[in-house]
């Protein structure tokens, strides 16, 4: 009985260690190749853990399979709603929950647990191309008469605003006010993208100011 608690203990405390080390390779190295909200990495740390607890404390007892189903959908309230969080952000999110839920299945075969972690790492590191790309914000504005071209938006948006605009986006047509709703996306620099984090760590990434003729 010893000698099985001693294995199980064991295999927890490898497949911890794998997580950890796959989390750290995620967010400490490949996530914070960019700068992003600074409280992400706690984000994508507590969902982690918490999620490897969670199965590791299921799988170790005789629970009903109704509490499994319980846990995916309390983890389908998870929500990032604040405008700081980027599509990137929602994707490394998905992969700290996939790791965490990996790792802390039991009765799996080590060599495969090892081989979905560097799959799961080794798609981020090749797919995620921040080093390459400088970090964009998106822009909400309100022209004051009607533009029904993306392009004509955009080339009236890049000679109004002292940003280099990527893409503009016509959200909403009013013809009875006259007006254009618009979603600007540009680049920032890195000084400006670490300027604007706000003292509870949430960067202002959006705005909805009214941009008249």
């Amino acid at each position: 009985m010893g000698t099985l608690l001693s294995s199980d203990a064991l295999n927890l405390l490898i497949r911890l260690g794998i997580d950890v080390l796959a989390l750290l390779v995620l967010v400490g190295w490949l996530y914070r190749r960019r700068h992003s909200a600074p409280a992400m990495p706690l984000v994508f740390a507590v969902l982690n853990i918490g999620l490897f607890a969670a199965l590791s404390a299921i799988s170790a007892g005789s629970f009903k399979a109704g509490i499994g189903f319980g846990l995916f959908g309390l983890l389908s309230l998870v929500r990032l709603r604040s405008t700081a969080f980027t599509l990137k952000d929602v994707a490394y999110t998905f992969v700290a929950l996939v790791l965490g839920l990996v790792n802390g299945l039991q009765e799996r075969q080590m060599w495969l647990v090892v081989v979905l972690n560097v799959l799961l790492v080794l798609v981020v590191a090749v797919t995620d191309d921040s080093r390459s790309q400088p970090a964009t914000r998106v822009m909400r504005l309100t022209l004051d008469h009607v533009v029904v071209d993306p392009d004509e938006a955009r080339l009236e948006l890049s000679n109004r605003l002292a940003v280099p605009v990527v893409a503009v986006i016509i959200d909403d047509i009013d013809f009875v006010r006259e007006t254009t709703r618009v979603s600007v996306r540009y680049t920032v620099n890195d000084e400006v993208w670490l300027a604007s984090a706000t003292p509870d760590g949430a960067d202002v990434v959006g705005s909805d100011e009214r941009v008249d003729a």
